[in-house]
């Protein structure tokens, strides 16, 4: 009988053993399951996430296309401004920051402008800046710098405050710093108006600042848009005329992670001044990506250089 006890004990054992076993395989099963449908639905959600990113790239490729095809060519600027090179850096697909060339009679505009923010939102800016100044100059007829940026300010503030955004009650503060200036090739003068934007001029050895208006284009205050100022600069030979955007100064880079600052920016153009302009265009390029090395662009880059041609009367 003790025999049978034991053979019974062990028969219940192993039968209590397999039930749990059974048990235990099944929720490793059914946890499997779960498993497996989690990693299809995160696949799913992957391959989704994975299309609407390439819609999205595209779209910003495209984006960049009609951007570019706006800009005025790197051919077209150096057919109005032979001695002159331009380094544009975006630092996302599209840019918020960007040139402009027209010419017309005696007088060649050139401007550099850096909009608010980067990417899409800095990109549709400049769009809307771009035509707005083709009509101030082509259509206007509007010759003067400061007047242009005056003109350009009313159209940006009245563009944006007929917007439902403004209806509604949200505050629009989109504005654009520009940099703006006028060879006149009949009298050799140089015509410079600036909005939150300064002019380097480098004469014989020498840089000088001409510091535009501090107050942006687009920005209105409450008792109506701030008149911009007109500085007029006999332009002299050799003279070296460098427009620029914020984000050279701005970007980190270097053995300890600084900005690159004014201070550095000037000697590295004093340092170049004297080079054929092509040649300073290459020098003060990689001495940006030397800086950069492996840090994150922070911000859009616009440098253009300018070594305007004199009339006769010198």
């Amino acid at each position: 009988m003790a025999r049978w006890g034991y053979i019974i004990l062990v028969v219940i054992f192993f039968m209590v053993w397999a039930i749990r076993r059974n048990k235990h395989v099944q929720e490793i099963n059914r946890l499997l399951h779960e498993r497996e449908a989690v990693l299809e639905e995160l696949k799913l959600q992957k391959d989704e996430l994975a299309f609407k990113n390439k819609n999205i790239t595209d779209s910003i490729n495209y984006a960049k296309r009609i951007q570019e095809s706006m800009l005025p060519s790197i051919e077209k600027f150096k057919e109005l401004v032979p001695e002159s090179f331009v380094i544009f850096k975006p630092k996302d697909i599209v840019s918020g920051d960007f040139y402009w060339v027209n010419e017309t009679r005696n007088k060649t505009f050139v401007a550099v402008v850096d909009c608010t923010g980067h990417g899409v939102p800095g990109a549709f800016m400049s769009i809307i800046g771009i035509e707005l100044l083709r009509n101030i100059t082509n259509i206007e007829g509007v010759d003067d710098a400061a007047e242009i940026l005056n003109r350009l300010s009313v159209a940006i503030h009245n563009t944006f405050a007929a917007s439902n955004l403004e209806t509604a009650g949200v505050k629009v503060k989109d504005g654009m710093d520009v940099s703006f200036c006028i060879i006149d090739k009949e009298y050799n003068m140089l015509q410079f108006a600036g909005a939150f934007s300064n002019l380097f001029l480098v004469r014989e050895g020498k840089l000088m600042e001409i510091r535009g208006d501090r107050y942006s284009v687009g920005m209105a205050n409450e008792l109506g848009h701030r008149q911009f100022s007109s500085y007029y600069i006999p332009i002299q030979p050799n003279d070296t005329i460098y427009m620029f955007t914020d984000g050279i100064v701005d970007q980190f880079g270097g053995p300890e992670g600084k900005k690159f600052k004014y201070r550095r920016f000037r000697h590295l153009l004093l340092s170049n001044y004297m080079k054929p302009i092509d040649q300073q265009r290459k020098s003060i390029e990689k001495a940006i990506n030397d800086w950069m090395g492996d840090h994150e662009q922070v911000d859009d880059m616009l440098i253009i250089g300018i070594k305007p041609e004199l009339s006769c009367m010198f």
